[in-house]
């Protein structure tokens, strides 16, 4: 298995620290609002690295942390009249019926940066008796000039770094590039005891301290957007390695941007969507198959366009298994029969299909492709003349590959009978409409679906053929 490593850009075959365990952080969302369809693009991307680990047989620690302390909670909470703490859990909780929705699993640990404060300021402690940190007026920094491997993973020098990044004049620093692990409270804000002031910790601090904890100095994969890349994760590793000298982490793994509709998602535009937002219109599982449907490291043009391709793919692949389900059922046959012994060699190709897909860097894209060729396979074989052992073998399989993605894993009547309702009512408007094309449009596409209609007196009926 190979993965590409943003510290080498390179490809590299995956060797996990300890044999058949995987320890693995990734970066969780800022808990002020619902969570947009940028960020869901990585909580799914790497949900789904998650479970293919666990498919090859890995037991895999996952991380995935909750920043419940940051301007924009505190902006948050003076809107709302509550707490920044009652603007946590609030979003906390909403975080996770939109992470149900898009099949997203729950962590083994959802540490909050609230509950790592003692862990964080021994963290600084450790960084300024080692000479990384400095303090200013109870404000605490990292010295960028002492670390040596300051750049290594976005590939740039110092100077390189200082002259394209965008940084807040400050007078109080050593260096433009050093960065805050912790400041001081503004009057109304929260804030913790520590030895330099009653304050509260920077960003990039929280993810070290809770991936120490939890996981140890130096795990196998950290992962998170491209857009992450620096200074946050180029600051973990800083204060990380500054503080153990050990490797941070042996893979870093970054996916691409979201586009909207080929402008970049910015809330000026007016492109900005939350999840909550799609769910009016779509299901989230076909939010979740859309972003699987392409290479986790490239970019992806979301739009209503491509979510509705997304939907009529997923509905072929709930077709292909209602058909097969229903098939089955009516069979009468048990045994295997002489003439489906070659198809059952063909039948694992598939699935050997699917690994090397994966197994390429979680290729998805490729792996939902040798779905929709198992699909086509199955529709292609699998008739009332088939064997009992041959039709379970074909339902095994396409739901061995589908729960890996986690994806076609809801009952397919409750997923279809909707959409069927919709069309119908849509032929039915198209007839009043005297549109007689587009109703007998719809009912082919109906009919391709395996539905046949009725026009009654009380109403179009339909069942499935």
């Amino acid at each position: 298995m190979k993965l590409y490593n943003t510290l080498t850009r390179t490809k590299e075959e995956f060797v996990p620290i300890e044999e058949g365990k995987v320890k693995m952080y990734v970066c969780g969302p800022t808990v002020y609002n619902f969570f947009h369809i940028g960020n869901a693009r990585p909580f799914i991307i790497f949900d789904t690295f998650r479970r293919y680990l666990e498919y090859r047989g890995y037991d895999v620690t996952y991380i995935q942390n909750f920043t419940d302390v940051d301007d924009k909670i505190i902006k948050r909470s003076n809107e709302e009249g509550i707490t920044p703490e009652q603007v946590a859990n609030k979003y906390i909780d909403e975080y996770f019926k939109d992470a149900d929705g898009l099949g997203i699993k729950r962590a083994t640990v959802h540490p909050r940066v609230t509950e790592n404060i003692n862990e964080i300021i021994e963290f600084i402690k450790e960084l300024e008796e080692k000479g990384y940190a400095y303090e200013v007026n109870g404000e605490v920094y990292f010295d960028t000039q002492k670390f040596e491997g300051y750049g290594k993973l976005s590939k740039q020098n110092q100077e390189d770094l200082e002259a394209g990044a965008r940084i807040e004049v400050n007078s109080q620093k050593r260096h433009p590039m050093d960065f805050v692990l912790w400041k001081p409270r503004k009057e109304g804000e929260p804030g913790w005891e520590s030895p330099w002031s009653v304050g509260r910790p920077g960003w990039h601090i929280e993810c070290s301290v809770m991936s120490k904890r939890y996981l140890g100095d130096t795990i196998d994969i950290h992962a998170g957007g491209q857009d992450l890349a620096f200074p946050h994760h180029e600051n973990e590793i800083a204060q990380s390695e500054a503080r153990s000298g050990k490797t941070f982490s042996n893979y870093w793994i970054h996916n691409g941007y979201i586009n909207i509709n080929n402008e970049k998602m910015s809330k000026s535009k007016g492109n900005f969507f939350t999840v909550r937002d799609i769910a009016d219109k779509y299901d989230l599982e076909v939010v979740r198959f859309f972003m699987l449907s392409a290479h986790y490291r490239n970019p992806v043009n979301f739009s209503d366009e491509m979510l509705s391709q997304a939907k009529a793919g997923l509905e072929r692949l709930y077709n292909t298994k209602e058909k097969l389900e229903f098939t089955l059922s009516n069979l009468k046959d048990e045994n295997i029969k002489e003439n489906e012994k070659d198809l059952v060699k063909e039948l694992d190709s598939y699935r050997d299909k699917f690994i090397n897909a994966m197994d390429d860097d979680i290729n998805t894209a490729d792996a939902i492709s040798a779905i929709f060729e198992l699909a086509r396979f199955i529709n292609s074989n699998v008739s009332e003349e088939s064997s009992i052992e041959f039709a379970k073998k074909c339902l095994s399989e396409f739901e061995e590959l589908t729960n890996v993605l986690n994806i076609v894993n809801k009952k397919p009547d409750e997923v279809l009978d909707a959409d069927i309702e919709k069309l119908i009512q849509d032929r039915t408007d198209a007839k009043k409409n005297k549109n007689f094309a587009l109703a007998d449009e719809i009912r082919n596409k109906l009919l391709d679906m395996g539905i046949v209609l009725e026009d009654t007196r009380q109403g179009t009926k339909w069942k499935r053929v």
